[in-house]
């Protein structure tokens, strides 16, 4: 027989990734001689960025270790909430709503709805940027260092999801974004803008802000209001 025979053991969240019958118990896995532990575990379905740590017979062990005949491996998932030194971000093309929250948030956060796997991993890694997708296969490509898994499937929900996951909620900046384009946002005076703007709007709004990328003005109006509201709701995610 070609390979080694070793038992894993998934903790907590990470049974979300697996085959029912591999969930919240330990089971026999056959590996290859030469394979490392990443590539076990993710042949399993759990991406390595899912993964906080790993013990191999009592022994914490980086995802590039090689298993041996009769090893016993238990997989952890990371300590939450994730503190992020600078919170960047890199968004699935299926995930456009969320994208636009974190920016309405102050968060520097890439998006193209047209974007291919190969760019994103690409720009997850030359930009240090951690990548958000309900794509599990995304997330195994090697040159993701920094992923998430968001589990919801609902906007909202989303961005509760990751606002507690990496203990966003003291790291807001409301409104200080463009949430079209992700350039930052200035004051600008009603001189600057008035032949930008629509007649009510220029009869009614005296403070305005533009962005500094794609220029488009924006002032408080009614989905402002709508906007608090939900960064006020968002104090409950923690």
């Amino acid at each position: 027989m070609n390979g080694v025979r070793v038992r894993f053991r998934f903790h907590d969240e990470l049974n979300d990734f697996l085959a029912l019958p591999k969930r919240n118990v330990e089971f026999e896995q056959l590996a290859g001689v030469t394979d490392t532990l990443k590539h076990v575990i993710e042949s399993l379905g759990v991406p390595h960025t899912e993964v906080g740590s790993i013990a191999v017979n009592g022994n914490l062990l980086p995802v590039s270790e090689r298993l041996s005949e009769g090893d016993r491996v238990e997989v952890f998932p990371h300590t939450t909430p994730i503190l992020l030194s600078h919170p960047r971000f890199v968004i699935d093309g299926h995930l456009g709503r969320l994208a636009a929250y974190l920016r309405m948030l102050g968060f520097d956060t890439w998006y193209d709805r047209f974007a291919d796997d190969v760019l994103l991993a690409q720009v997850a890694s030359t930009e240090e940027r951690l990548l958000l997708t309900r794509d599990v296969g995304l997330l195994k490509r090697r040159e993701v260092e920094l992923g998430y898994c968001v589990r919801s499937d609902k906007p909202h929900d989303q961005l509760c999801e990751v606002t507690r996951r990496f203990a966003l909620r003291l790291r807001f900046a409301p409104f200080t974004r463009c949430m079209d384009c992700n350039g930052l946002l200035c004051p600008v005076s009603k001189d600057e803008v008035k032949h930008l703007l629509p007649p009510h709007t220029r009869e009614t709004k005296n403070e305005f802000s533009r962005c500094q990328n794609c220029g488009k003005v924006f002032w408080r109006g009614s989905h402002h209001a709508r906007m608090l509201g939900w960064i006020q709701d968002l104090t409950a995610c923690q």
